[in-house]
């Protein structure tokens, strides 16, 4: 294995960092730490769950830190300090970096944002691209500096988006192309020879905001295209949902119907082989995957088969 000679720390939490982790080791990069967020509870038994980016590091034998907080943490500016790294890469961290450990590498520290920017600063760009429709999206690797996602870009890659793309298949496909990018990126970093673009002052629009459960909740007085985009941006997490007979009503797949409806929207129109065909303000949704409270995840056809609809039923916006 080729050893790189850019010491670097990588900062990380979530699913989407690991194949960036991963790409580095493999490149020959040395990894001196591994900065993530504290374990958390998780489960009935509240068991303390690693981070995936722990978990691939200590596959590694990489050390791993987990500070609460890393502003106004002088112990661990301290040992970032004796670390020593050319530089710090981040991707999905989780929490807002301070001005003094920008400052600290030599090459100072590069983010792995998942959206073309400056569309889709955030915390949700994945997500919030497949529920705005976008017929493409990516990765940009910027300098970071004190705002969010406002620092210089450095390097970009394009990642057409599939017409049944979820939030979850975007997800993958986005951090495979991160880890590609940043191994491709680094060279002309630790060369002087990248070349950073600034971003517009404007903050441009759209803004990904955090994705929320409430978020997801079906309003059925926007069109079913809307709709359908929703249940794929919200799919795997949290899920687009709506409620019938007082019951949370979890929708995974949908489709948007030829038909047309002057029903009051959210109003189930006709139930068939084909799944539950609900009106809209513009057009028909077809649910063809659902999931209701306390059963399991299913096509349309066999939920039907357990769970008599009738036409005219409507779907609320609460439990009622």
């Amino acid at each position: 294995m080729v050893t790189q000679d850019m010491k670097t720390v990588f900062m990380g939490t979530p699913d989407f960092a690991v194949p960036p982790l991963k790409a580095l080791v493999e490149a020959g990069y040395e990894v001196a730490a591994v900065v993530t967020q504290p374990d958390k509870p998780k489960g009935r038994g509240k068991t303390l769950m690693p981070t995936p980016v722990k978990e691939e590091a200590l596959m590694h034998e990489i050390p791993v830190y987990q500070p609460k907080r890393v502003r106004n943490n002088e112990e661990f500016l301290e040992t970032l300090k004796e670390i020593n790294p050319d530089i710090i890469i981040v991707a999905a961290f989780g929490q807002i970096i301070p001005k003094e450990i920008l400052e600290l590498p030599k090459f100072g520290c590069i983010n792995i944002h998942a959206s073309l920017l400056p569309k889709y600063r955030g915390a949700a760009p994945i997500q919030q691209a497949v529920i705005d429709g976008e017929k493409e999206s990516g990765v940009t690797i910027m300098q970071m500096g004190e705002g969010l996602d406002t620092g210089d870009m450095i390097s970009q890659i394009v990642i057409p988006l599939d017409k049944e793309e979820t939030g979850g298949s975007l997800f993958g496909k986005l951090a495979q192309a991160g880890a590609e990018l940043l191994i491709k990126t680094l060279p002309s970093i630790e060369q002087g020879t990248a070349v950073a673009e600034k971003q517009p002052e404007e903050s441009p629009t759209p803004y990904a905001a955090m994705i929320t459960k409430q978020m997801g909740l079906l309003d059925f007085t926007k069109s079913a295209e809307t709709l359908e985009r929703l249940v794929r941006g919200m799919n795997p997490w949290p899920s687009a949902y709506t409620f019938v007979n007082g019951k949370t009503l979890k929708v995974w797949k949908s489709s948007v119907s030829q038909e047309t409806s002057d029903a009051q929207p959210g109003t189930v129109i006709l139930t068939d082989k084909a799944g539950i065909h609900v009106a809209c303000k513009e057009g028909v949704l077809l649910l063809t995957e659902v999931q209701l409270e306390g059963k399991k995840r299913m096509d349309a056809e066999t939920f039907l088969r357990g769970y008599h609809m009738e036409q005219g039923t409507v779907f609320t916006d609460h439990k009622e």
